[in-house]
């Protein structure tokens, strides 16, 4: 179920994972941040680096996820909020259903390869036997032009 009704909290951590998407860009990686949180404390916390980790699966999402794991002690992550400012991928989405995460709210679309109803809609598959609360759109503008601006000085940049 996508819901697009959001609390100043959630405005709150949303700032905070678009902090965490600035970091990515200061190192030359896609500015996407994610936070987990859970009754109001932070459990984890990532901003994408593939290109640094030299690993794929190095995604915000996937790094607040294994960090709130250790944080809780537990692979599950049930009643906790994921914010990232970007749609989750299929990967990451497939990693917030196994966590059993209860909500996520992110703020832009991700028209290529989104999977929480953009492109797919792999959360919001009745299929699996755990439900995500999606809510989209918080601070879309914000992460959009992060992401633009990103994208509009990498193709300037001079061929590695």
């Amino acid at each position: 179920m996508v819901l697009n009704s959001f609390t100043a909290e959630d405005e709150v951590w949303m700032r905070a994972a678009l902090a965490l998407a600035q970091e990515a860009q200061a190192h030359g990686e896609v500015p996407v941040g994610a936070i987990i949180v859970q009754q109001g404390v932070k459990l984890g916390a990532g901003y994408n680096q593939p290109i640094a980790a030299h690993d794929p699966t190095a995604h915000a999402e996937i790094i607040a996820i294994r960090e709130a794991g250790k944080t809780l002690g537990n692979y599950r992550l049930s009643g906790a909020t994921l914010y990232a400012t970007l749609e989750p991928c299929t990967m990451c989405a497939g990693a917030i259903i196994h966590a059993r995460i209860k909500r996520l709210v992110f703020a832009a679309t991700d028209p290529r390869t989104g999977a929480a109803g953009s492109v797919f809609d792999s959360l919001l598959d009745v299929r699996h036997n755990h439900r995500v609360v999606v809510q989209g759109g918080l601070l879309a503008d914000v992460s959009a032009n992060l992401l633009r601006e990103f994208f509009q000085q990498r193709r300037k940049a001079p061929s590695r």
